[in-house]
């Protein structure tokens, strides 16, 4: 793609974007690429930890079921480790939706800019949003906060391993699922940014290519 005005606002219809200018089809920007890369093994992941998760449970299911005592440490660890993968697993899924929004915006951008280059035209692409610079933003914030708390439910299920413990743990237990609530807060946050962001690159699209007709 050759760039001729990176700094350019066009009014197009009633609407004014920020747009970029070339003499032929756009590439795709990193955050494309790594969607175009990311999402499929992260929704692999996703899908393993929640696998996992179901596994655990289904122990401890069987664990609560005998009512022994002694067996109390053993289930609030289970109860740890089971909450540990399942969110893990969240993570992957959340982030390969995040990834799979990126691709469609890829998809948007070159095939936009491609049916623009065979009719001959000034090539216009949308210069990346405030919404979509957010989206990312977002993402990467609830990604740390649910993976941070779901490692440190993995952690006290491995460091509370006595009934002594039990206390300890659920404490740890509260304030891990602290950190995974706004993880999962921000994380639709930003799916909600993104997909606001397809909305407007279509919008943008249709706007053109009645233009060009």
């Amino acid at each position: 793609m050759t760039a001729i005005n990176l700094n350019s606002t066009q009014q197009l219809g009633s609407r004014t974007f920020k747009v970029d200018h070339a003499t032929g089809p756009a590439s795709l920007l990193k955050p494309h690429k790594m969607g175009n890369l990311l999402w499929k093994p992260m929704f692999t992941m996703g899908m393993m930890g929640v696998g996992v998760s179901v596994i655990l449970a289904a122990v401890r299911t069987g664990l609560v079921g005998d009512a022994d005592p002694a067996d109390a440490a053993t289930i609030e660890q289970l109860r740890q480790f089971t909450t540990g993968a399942l969110f893990l697993g969240f993570t992957g899924i959340f982030a390969a939706i995040s990834f799979a929004i990126a691709r469609i915006l890829g998809v948007f951008r070159v095939g936009g800019s491609e049916l623009q280059a065979d009719v001959g035209t000034d090539v216009q692409t949308l210069k990346m949003p405030t919404t979509a610079k957010a989206f990312i933003a977002l993402m990467m914030m609830g990604m740390m906060a649910v993976a941070f708390g779901s490692i440190s439910n993995i952690v006290a299920g491995l460091s509370f391993s006595e009934a002594a413990d039990l206390v300890d743990s659920q404490q740890w237990y509260v304030f891990s699922a602290g950190l995974r609530r706004i993880g999962v807060a921000l994380y639709l946050g930003g799916i909600t940014l993104g997909l606001v962001t397809i909305l407007g690159v279509i919008r943008f699209q249709a706007i053109r290519i009645r233009q060009l007709g």
